[in-house]
């Protein structure tokens, strides 16, 4: 260790020159330490040593600095679509569980699970036999009632005939107790004039009354043939409702018997069987048979943000919405469809509204339970501001882009974007058509940095690959 006082205490054996600094701004002097000997004039060789590599290095004054190769594009304008993308589920057009009507051993089961049936082919059949028993027995019944009815009518018949019987009866006692009346005056008048006896006037004057009881007497019969026939016509009537009900209960038991073959009551996709040849099935019972999933066609459920509903609103109204469903694991297979649905209201939980899409689905690329993306197409912008997105960057004040100025330097230009569509970018505002922007190589950029745009083949970053292609 050197004494604190050691340097202050140095003095030169000659005349000192003039000092000099080195770039690095060390002061050099030619002076030796008395004190020190050759171990300061080592330090200084040192200092003189290391002040001649830094000034090697450094750059000579009017040197430019090489320009940054990038790969360039050129802003471009163009029709873009207006899209909401979001993700969404895979819901049968229509699920029907199949259940017997019917209790029954069932003794056919006519598909293989997973199978495509049509509307109408044979599922199962159920025995029959119980059933077809009951449909015999009801139209036996309903012979019965047919004879019934044939019955009433014969008696209703009869009736009608003592009615006209009755009144012919009157009309004839009538005609007699008026001639009974006229012999009676007539002999009462014989009897004043001394020409009869008294006692031949009391006769006829008493078989005129009976004529008269004997017309009463048919009266009352007429108004019960009447009667008679009022019972008739209501037994027919009541026959005729025994006919109905056995009408009715006949198809009633050709119904049930139907019951005993389950056909496809749609089109679509038949899942697990559940119940095995030979077992007893229950009346609509809890438990379905199989259950049909109608998959032509299908819907999507998603949801969008409330904030998108007025947009949605708005080119809903001017016409029907194309909708775009794709398998996440499977890229290359779109299904394409409409928008059908948009619920009544938002729920508040989420801020969302659910809406439903359909599609044909005729090749069957969409699965009920499946989760796919779901793009939405509003409408297109027919003169949109585009970038490649690689151009897009983002700093600390937002998104920007390194646009080319005219003497080939760049400068970093803030942007406002839009969607980013098949790495195709939407600037709202910052750019216009003909602007040529930075899309590879923004790495080694800084504002002002000279710039020159690679050859074919050149990487535009050496120590990274950038894969982006070659400038247009």
């Amino acid at each position: 260790m050197f004494p604190p006082d050691f340097f202050s205490r140095a003095t030169c054996d000659r005349p000192q020159p003039k000092q000099s600094k080195c770039s690095r701004g060390v002061i050099l002097s030619p002076c030796f330490v008395r004190n020190s000997g050759n171990l300061l004039l080592l330090l200084g060789l040192t200092c003189l040593s290391a002040c001649a590599a830094s000034d090697a290095q450094s750059p000579k004054p009017g040197e430019n600095k090489p320009a940054v190769p990038i790969v360039a594009a050129t802003v471009t304008r163009k029709a873009m679509p207006l899209l909401i993308r979001t993700t969404g589920t895979v819901q049968a057009y229509s699920t029907v569980s199949v259940k017997s009507q019917v209790a029954g051993v069932l003794t056919g089961v006519y598909f293989r699970e997973g199978q495509e049936v049509q509307q109408g082919d044979l599922l199962f059949t159920i025995d029959a036999r119980p059933l077809q028993a009951a449909l015999e027995q009801a139209i036996a019944n309903r012979s019965r009632a047919v004879a019934q009815v044939s019955q009433a009518k014969a008696q209703l018949s009869q009736a009608n005939a003592q009615v006209i019987q009755a009144k012919a009866t009157v009309a004839k006692d009538i005609a007699q107790a008026k001639n009974a009346d006229v012999q009676a005056q007539r002999y009462s008048t014989l009897v004043n004039e001394g020409a009869v006896s008294r006692e031949q006037a009391d006769q006829f004057l008493t078989n005129a009354d009976a004529q008269r009881a004997v017309v009463t007497a048919d009266q009352s019969n007429v108004g019960n043939a009447i009667a008679a026939v009022e019972a008739a016509r209501a037994n027919l009537q009541s026959a005729q409702a025994n006919v109905s009900a056995a009408d009715a209960a006949v198809d009633n038991a050709r119904v049930q018997l139907s019951y005993t073959s389950i056909n496809a009551p749609n089109q679509g996709r038949l899942g697990k069987l559940n119940v095995n040849q030979g077992n007893l099935v229950k009346e609509n019972d809890t438990s379905p048979l199989v259950v049909i999933s109608q998959i032509h066609p299908i819907y999507v459920e998603f949801s969008i943000s409330q904030r998108q509903l007025p947009d949605l609103k708005k080119y809903q109204a001017q016409g029907k919405l194309r909708v775009e469903a794709q398998s996440p694991h499977n890229t290359g297979v779109t299904a394409q469809g409409v928008l059908v649905f948009v619920d009544s209201g938002v729920d508040p939980a989420t801020g969302t509204i659910k809406l439903k899409a359909q599609f044909p689905n005729q090749d069957s690329k969409l699965t009920p339970g499946q989760f796919v993306n779901v793009v939405l197409r509003l409408t297109e912008e027919p003169n949109a501001i585009v970038v490649p997105a690689p151009a897009v960057q983002t700093g600390q004040k937002g998104n920007f882009v390194y646009l080319i100025k005219p003497d080939q330097t760049v400068e970093a230009h803030p942007v406002v974007v839009g969607q980013s569509i098949e790495n195709q970018t939407v600037i709202k505002s910052g750019l216009q058509a003909g602007d040529r922007v930075v899309i590879d190589g923004q790495f080694n950029l800084a504002p002002g940095v000279k710039i020159r745009e690679k050859g074919q083949g050149e990487q535009a970053n050496p120590d990274k690959q950038s894969g982006k292609g070659n400038p247009p």
